[in-house]
């Protein structure tokens, strides 16, 4: 019986502990859950920009872009030294909204873990649709980048796989 019930704590710890550590990454991340913070995003023509204080100061920020009357949500963080721009979307749950947490993507709706620097699903329901990334260039304090991109990442994220 005592056997048994080792047996049953050890598998909770083994599935609980490495939760609470995030996916790994970046270590000034690790156990710090950063919100989203929204922001407005610059739109001049095919060119979207937004402010590169707003991304390095820690913040993952959101934006908004409509294409031919539908809005697309995008994310903008700083992560071991390197800026992403990935959409934000969660097709299945149709979740618009992400937390940066310990090297992890957190959708705030249904709590889908993705990988930060990859944008691959590590757990959860809506797993199967990875968050992909958008080019951009940095200019002048501004990140900058094409539509055609920014279409292409908010595509590529709502077909699975």
């Amino acid at each position: 019986m005592k056997a048994r019930i080792k047996q049953t704590l050890l598998a909770i710890l083994l599935l609980v502990f490495p939760a609470t550590l995030g996916c790994g990454g970046d270590s000034s991340t690790a156990g710090a859950k950063i919100e989203p913070t929204w922001i407005g995003a610059q739109v001049e023509g095919d060119a979207i920009s937004i402010p590169l204080s707003e991304v390095d100061s820690g913040k993952m920020v959101h934006f908004t872009v409509t294409n031919g009357g539908t809005d697309m949500t995008f994310m903008a963080y700083a992560l071991g030294g390197q800026v992403y721009v990935r959409s934000a979307t969660c097709p299945p749950c149709r979740a618009e909204s992400f937390s940066l947490a310990g090297g992890a993507l957190d959708c705030d709706s249904c709590h889908t873990r993705f990988k930060a620097d990859t944008g691959e699903g590590i757990s959860g329901a809506c797993k199967g649709y990875p968050k992909a990334e958008a080019a951009y260039t940095i200019d002048a304090g501004k990140m900058t980048m094409d539509l055609k991109d920014l279409v292409r990442s908010y595509e590529d994220t709502l077909r699975a796989g």
